[in-house]
């Protein structure tokens, strides 16, 4: 369907409920790149930062100018990497493709993070999954913004 059909068809649309066709528009804010064979590639991250430059003009920023909405990359799992760090943290990962990762920022007071990592644990094991490990994530809040200064999560991730 061309674009110029579906402009056509959203002006024609009726007015239903919460729907209002007054408040259709482009999508602006999203940006894709891949390779279609698989192929892992470095210009895949610098098309992908590039992409993320273009949109500066969607008004990406915080209430502090120096605050962004959290826009990023998301690439694929690079098990290498992984693999390295989860034998410093004294656990092993599987081959690529069979684990997954995920991104968490906790509180930094040790209790409350175990509490944490404990419930989300337990989470995982409910839905017939299991945690292979914990690791925190290095950080560097040099170049910070206040606001996320005074929030001061801990990032860190399971696999």
């Amino acid at each position: 369907m061309s674009r110029t059909n579906i402009h056509a068809k959203l002006e024609n649309a009726e007015n239903e409920g919460l729907y209002n066709s007054a408040f259709e528009h482009d999508s602006c804010g999203t940006g894709f790149v891949a390779n279609i064979k698989g192929v892992v590639s470095h210009d895949l991250i610098n098309q992908g930062l590039t992409i993320l430059d273009n949109l500066a003009h969607r008004g990406a920023t915080g209430s502090e100018s120096d605050t962004g909405d959290g826009a990023g990359v998301l690439i694929q799992i690079p098990h290498k990497f992984f693999q390295r760090v989860s034998a410093e943290e004294g656990f092993a990962l599987p081959g690529p493709r069979y684990y997954g990762v995920g991104m968490l920022y906790l509180p930094q007071e040790e209790t409350i993070r175990e509490e944490f990592e404990r419930l989300i644990n337990q989470i995982v094991e409910e839905e017939g999954q299991r945690v292979l490990g914990w690791r925190t994530v290095p950080t560097d809040d040099a170049g910070l913004a206040p606001l996320p200064k005074r929030l001061n999560l801990l990032s860190g991730n399971s696999s």
